[in-house]
Formats: structure tokens, sequence, C-alpha cells
């Protein structure tokens, strides 16, 4: 699966990190969509819009995985795209990562980098790569309203 990634400043050495993980540990194809570098004034809607238009593109076969220092902007940007349900962790209980998954079928996973750990952070990207849509009509329908225009 593809795997798109996007961050800023804050949460930069854990984007580097799980890029290296998602790659070598878990043989993923991760695209890095920035920064490149740390820039303390960056902005983060310029690196998770094309994130979610990447995966807005092709929902079924790419995801991906935004990170700043919260991930509340970040998801809130993510979310803006058809398509596109981000979902936000930055902590407690793990469970919370499957149903993002399980029942809202999420195809962006937003994380706070200043709230866990690098090591949590690659625990979170593994949970949720590995937790399958649980595809029940229930779920389905949901998923089909959330994506409907207003």
């Amino acid at each position: 699966m593809k795997i798109y990634l996007g961050g800023d400043h804050a949460a930069f050495p854990m984007k580097e990190k799980i890029k290296e993980y998602l790659r070598r540990d878990l043989g993923h194809e991760a695209e890095d969509c920035g920064p490149s570098t740390f820039e303390a004034e960056d902005d983060y809607p310029d690196f998770i819009k094309p994130v979610a238009r990447a995966v807005a593109e092709d929902p079924e076969n790419r995801r991906g995985i935004v990170m700043g220092g919260s991930g509340q902007g970040e998801a809130i940007v993510a979310n803006r795209f058809k398509g596109i349900r981000a979902a936000l962790y930055y902590g407690g209980p793990e469970e919370i990562i499957k149903l993002s998954r399980e029942h809202n079928n999420a195809n962006i996973l937003s994380l706070g980098a200043r709230f866990i750990s690098e090591n949590d952070a690659l625990h979170a990207v593994k949970l949720w790569l590995e937790t399958p849509f649980l595809n029940e009509e229930r779920h389905v329908r949901r998923v089909k309203k959330i994506d409907a225009e207003n």
C-alpha cells in the first residue's frame, strides 16, 4: 500500500521516524509530502493538503498519515477534502485507533506529536494500518452518508 506522509516542524522528527518504519519494517511505499527539512516557521496546511489530495484520488489503495503538535489542525485540513476521513490520535486508549478503521474506514491518521512518544506513534501506525474496515452494512451506510455531498 502507498502511504503519504505530511507534517510540520513540531512533528518533523516523528515523520522521519515513521517514514523509515513504514519502508523498512512494514514494507510499504511511503511518499513524503514534506517538510523535507526542519523549518520552525512552516505552515502545516502546505504539507497536509498534498497528502489529502493524493489519498482522495485513490482511497482504495492509498492512505495518509499526517502529524503536528496536536494533530488537530492537520485533521481539520485533511477532512476538508471530499472522500477523506481523517481520525485523530494523541494518546489514550488504542481502541480508538481500531474503531477509526473498523467503523469509519478512516483513510488518514492524524497524530499529535507533542502528546505521544515516537514508539507510541509507531505502534499506532502499525495498528491502524493492520486494522480492516468491518464492511458491515451499518458502517458502509454511515460512511456513504459522511462522503455524500451536503
